[in-house]
């Protein structure tokens, strides 16, 4: 039993225990570091839910103005997770800014057991996941490994007869089909086939169809399995695409129409990278009368912003010129291509663009108290699959949870994203790669360290610089451009604070960011 009590204490979810009564008879220690304000356990057992409930209130722990204007309607609503029936997640939001996620369920005994989790991280990124697709031109879906509608935006609850995203949550695949030909949304010759097709494709690893409404639109619907065993879908707007179509069909002239548009296309494309190529050479011959430290920038930019553009025009063009004769395993291929180097192309810019707003001083920091071990071990955790694919290891058991830093939330976390990356990027095969956070003199260090290569001393001053690279044989060096040494650089003075590189050629590298530890 004391393994089984030290084993729950160690755990990064708060765990409690009610009796039948509601009142508290267990509560792990993370249940304390998730609500700071309240005495320490051991002295709330005994205590009523309700109870609980109250001293988050009074402690100043809960960010809903619902509660502060009628606590008790607020406590009875907390109270309902208890009832049967009633245990579905509650999300509860914290003055601080957290969302504590808290589930429960029924003991055999006639208590309660309440897991409390921080969900913050998971909630922001579904935000934006929401906010990404509402502003995409696409209708999206996600379904669970359940096959269960969990999030879509409104083009594809319109498609499917809904006002609402809403309406559909909790639905299976399966079911939106049938109400669509139910409904009589969608122009099916045989809507039996119709529906035995659309499933086919939902059960395979990743398939596509054209799918054409009762009001004559026409989609491409790409129907995908996701990492977690769900499913991805996406339906395209292609009518007029499928228009052209129908009609190259019925007339073979239209055929030399298309092929025409195709060759304009290509015609613009490469006046595009000409216009492009003329651009950068008169920067090139504009930037002569500056100094040599600015022409290298502009030439280096130059570089970096062509290079991921002529794959991406490369690529489309060969998809244009030779789309009859290429498999659909071709075009994937060549469009997950075209996708990497769009990626690489706005990483860059925006890089550039964070790097224009420091130096101009109009880059706003919103500082807030964030646990760096925390943030490091969610780090960890985004990094672990492409560490894996190298037989890179990645340790992080010296970040505490609990070493406040004063900081912007999002700045930090690319800081430590771009000093992971680096290290897993560097690292050969087999290597290793090692995280920490210290606290001293009032300041919070975090510690990235390989065993890689390393860099020569006489460069560590100069891969701080932009477009700055280091030297280390790599197959991995090319995806970068140089310039994420020099954003944590300029985000650590930003604070306040600072960035450290010590290496030594052969023996790995070693960044260290110094910032201002939060106030207690």
């Amino acid at each position: 039993m004391p393994c089984v009590l030290e084993a729950l204490h160690c755990l990064r979810i708060a765990i409690t225990v009610f009796d039948s009564d509601e009142r508290l008879v267990f509560a792990n220690e993370h249940f304390n570091y998730l609500f700071r304000s309240l005495p320490p356990r051991a002295e709330l057992i005994g205590l009523q839910y309700a109870d609980l409930i109250r001293l988050e209130i009074s402690g100043g722990e809960i960010d809903d103005a619902a509660a502060l204007a009628d606590v008790e309607e607020f406590v009875l609503r907390r109270r309902t997770q208890f009832l049967d029936g009633e245990y579905h997640p509650r999300d509860v939001l914290l003055a601080d800014g957290r969302i504590i996620e808290i589930k429960a369920r029924r003991t055999q005994a006639g208590g309660w057991i309440a897991l409390w989790s921080d969900a913050t991280a998971a909630r922001h990124a579904l935000g934006r996941l929401q906010k990404a697709i509402a502003l995409s031109a696409d209708a999206f879906a996600f379904f669970d490994r359940h096959d269960a509608l969990v999030l879509c935006n409104e083009d594809f609850a319109a498609l499917h007869g809904a006002a609402k995203p809403e309406a559909l949550t909790g639905m299976n695949f399966r079911d939106l089909v049938l109400t669509q030909v139910k409904r009589g949304l969608v122009a099916a010759e045989d809507a039996q086939a119709w529906t035995e097709r659309c499933l086919a494709i939902h059960g395979e690893a990743a398939g596509a169809m054209t799918v054409q409404t009762a009001s004559g639109a026409a989609y491409l619907m790409r129907d995908r399995a996701t990492d977690d065993g769900g499913r991805a879908v996406v339906l395209t707007d292609v009518t007029d695409h499928h228009r052209t179509g129908k009609a190259l069909a019925e007339q073979t002239l239209t055929l030399d129409k298309t092929r025409r548009a195709l060759a304009k296309s290509k015609a613009v494309s490469n006046r595009q990278a000409n216009y492009l190529a003329d651009l950068s050479l008169k920067l090139d011959q504009a930037a002569v009368s500056v100094d040599s430290t600015k022409t290298t920038l502009l030439r280096t930019m130059s570089h970096e912003l062509k290079t991921p553009l002529n794959a991406i025009i490369g690529f489309s063009d060969l998809i244009v010129s030779m789309a009859e004769r290429l498999s659909p395993e071709q075009v994937t291929e060549y469009a997950g291509l075209i996708h990497q180097g769009g990626r690489n192309l706005l990483r860059l810019i925006n890089q550039i663009l964070d790097l224009s707003k420091i130096s101009a001083g109009r880059y706003e920091l919103r500082r807030v108290s964030v646990d760096a071990g925390a943030v490091l071990w969610l780090a960890k955790d985004a990094f672990e699959a492409r560490a894996a694919a190298k037989n890179i290891s990645i340790n992080a058991d010296d970040c505490p949870v609990g070493l406040m830093v004063d900081a912007d939330e999002n700045a930090f976390t690319a800081m430590t994203h771009h000093l992971i990356e680096n290290a897993v990027s560097f690292t050969q095969e087999g290597g290793a790669v090692r995280l920490a956070v210290t606290k001293a003199d009032g300041k919070i260090k975090v510690v990235v360290r390989d065993n890689g290569p390393g860099v020569a001393q006489g460069d560590l001053e100069r891969i701080l610089r932009p477009f700055e690279q280091g030297g280390r044989t790599t197959t991995d060096h090319a995806a970068g451009a140089g310039l994420g040494l020099t954003l944590v650089k300029a985000f650590s003075e930003l604070h306040g604070g600072a960035l450290v590189v010590e290496s030594t050629q052969g023996e790995g590298f070693t960044a260290i960011i110094e910032l201002p530890a939060a106030a207690a």
